[in-house]
């Protein structure tokens, strides 16, 4: 009989799986939102309301899951599961929140943002049924130990990605078209946001020391890190000599 036990693991091998065919086409086909957007892309939708309905299984599902967990009467479970739901309460209600303050034009393909929404519901389940039912905190000596130091990690990541993410809203509502972003991270690298996140789910497996932990890193490095190649190749196609030449695409002074 196929246990949730099985369908937990399932679920992991799946995502370290797919991280192969995902860092490997996204090397020749790039997602068609943001600044890659296609007018041929399909059925398209607003971006806000697109960034709300793909990243709304990390909240509904993760409240939805976390009570029916062995641990969910563990403290150590709540700190554990809070910068997780932290992250996605900025990504699922006020980015978009934002986003639609800063800007009133864009399109966001429908088949990407259920893309996304699969994706999450898949994630979402293995990381709360990770922090909420499999963990064993009574036997890791350790937790506080790597809590700590990964949600330092988590914190400055989600610092630099929440503020590239200002930086670039900020340019969208002064129309006229895409600009060149500058100051802070944006000397460095062409997409800190991506960066950011990066570091964020870094810290997350950190902190959770889980293969749950590990496959969200994984995978978000196989999905963001060609894109903010992609995006980097796209900067300097369109700004050509205008564009900083010493800036690199995700990582400083390296890529």
């Amino acid at each position: 009989m196929f246990s949730d036990q099985n369908l937990f693991q399932f679920i992991i091998f799946f995502i370290l799986l797919m991280s192969i065919p995902t860092f490997i086409l996204s090397q020749f086909l790039t997602s068609p939102y943001g600044k890659h957007y296609r007018s041929n892309s399909g059925t398209a939708i607003s971006p806000p309301f697109a960034w709300f309905l793909m990243e709304s299984p990390t909240l509904w599902l993760t409240l939805l899951l976390f009570p029916f967990g062995k641990n969910h009467t563990n403290p150590l479970a709540y700190f554990l599961i809070s910068p997780f739901l932290l992250h996605y309460i900025n990504r699922t209600i006020i980015y978009p929140i934002k986003l639609s303050q800063k800007t009133t034009n864009g399109n966001f393909p429908l088949n990407i943002a259920l893309t996304g929404f699969v994706y999450n519901i898949l994630n979402a389940y293995i990381q709360t049924r990770w922090v909420s039912h499999y963990a064993n905190y009574e036997v890791d000596e350790l937790f506080w130990l790597r809590f700590v130091g990964g949600i330092v990690v988590f914190a400055i990541g989600m610092m630099m990605n929440i503020w590239a993410d200002g930086v670039l809203m900020g340019l969208k509502s002064q129309g006229g078209g895409y600009k060149i972003p500058r100051s802070g991270l944006f000397e460095y690298v062409s997409s800190p946001n991506y960066l950011g996140e990066v570091i964020e789910w870094l810290g997350w497996a950190l902190m959770t020391w889980s293969w749950a932990g590990l496959a969200f890193f994984v995978y978000t490095c196989s999905n963001l890190v060609p894109r903010a190649l992609s995006n980097h190749k796209w900067y300097l196609e369109k700004f050509g000599e205008d564009y900083p030449k010493n800036r690199k695409a995700v990582i400083p002074f390296l890529y």
